[in-house]
């Protein structure tokens, strides 16, 4: 086995006991591998050992890659800060945006995406801890900007998106977590069908699972550290 299919079959294994603590069946939660600043090599290995969606934040760097591996028929994932001047590569070649936090770029990716593509799907990102240097909107814009997304033509909103402060304070992770969830609920009570939570990474996926994520993005426990040019 290889460290790649070692360090997933940990992580699922992670995953796995986090649901049964939680309560919940396992095919709840969505594995999202981060492969950002990691070659296609990296993302074949990985998908040899059976991973099939892949998350990236870098557009220069993440189309080429999704090109070199259309074989894998992967499911690529956008999940970094997106600018107006990238929207158009970002529709024509993902599956999923997790990082749309204004609508203007949600206006953009609407018109942008190719029509014989399906609907690209949705998350909203939520500042949840308040952070002036965090991307997402504030919580109480969230319900505008939710109903604003849902009427765009060849978009499809799934759900919300946090990526919380880190802390080493577990309980203060859950209830970060737990209000992605309530405003989740809250929506979805406004008649928005959402079905994602996309939050917890390498170090908090526990925390986040037991507060009722959907999808977790790790990419370190994985990959290994990342070294950036």
């Amino acid at each position: 086995m290889t460290t790649i299919a070692a360090n997933l079959q940990a992580v699922e294994n992670r995953i796995a006991a986090a649901c049964a603590a939680a309560g919940r069946p396992v095919a709840d939660v969505t594995l999202l591998a981060v492969s950002k600043t990691w070659p296609a090599a990296a993302v074949r290995e990985a998908a040899a050992a059976g991973q099939g969606a892949f998350g990236e934040s870098y557009v220069q760097e993440a189309v080429p890659k999704v090109a070199a591996l259309r074989e894998l028929c992967a499911e690529w994932h956008f999940i970094g800060p997106l600018q107006s001047n990238k929207t158009r590569a970002v529709a024509e070649n993902f599956d999923w945006v997790h990082s749309v936090e204004r609508l203007k770029i949600a206006e953009r990716l609407s018109v942008q995406r190719p029509p014989e593509l399906p609907p690209l799907n949705i998350c909203l990102q939520v500042n949840v801890s308040g952070e002036e240097s965090k991307s997402g909107c504030a919580p109480d814009e969230v319900l505008e900007l939710a109903r604003a997304v849902a009427q765009l033509p060849g978009l499809r909103l799934r759900g919300l998106m946090a990526i919380p402060e880190p802390t080493e304070n577990s309980a203060l992770a859950r209830r970060r977590f737990a209000s992605l969830r309530e405003l989740r609920d809250r929506l979805m009570a406004a008649g928005l069908p959402l079905d994602t939570l996309s939050m917890g990474m390498s170090h908090d996926l526990e925390a986040a699972i037991l507060e009722g994520a959907t999808m977790v993005r790790v990419g370190t426990a994985i990959f290994g550290e990342r070294h950036y040019a």
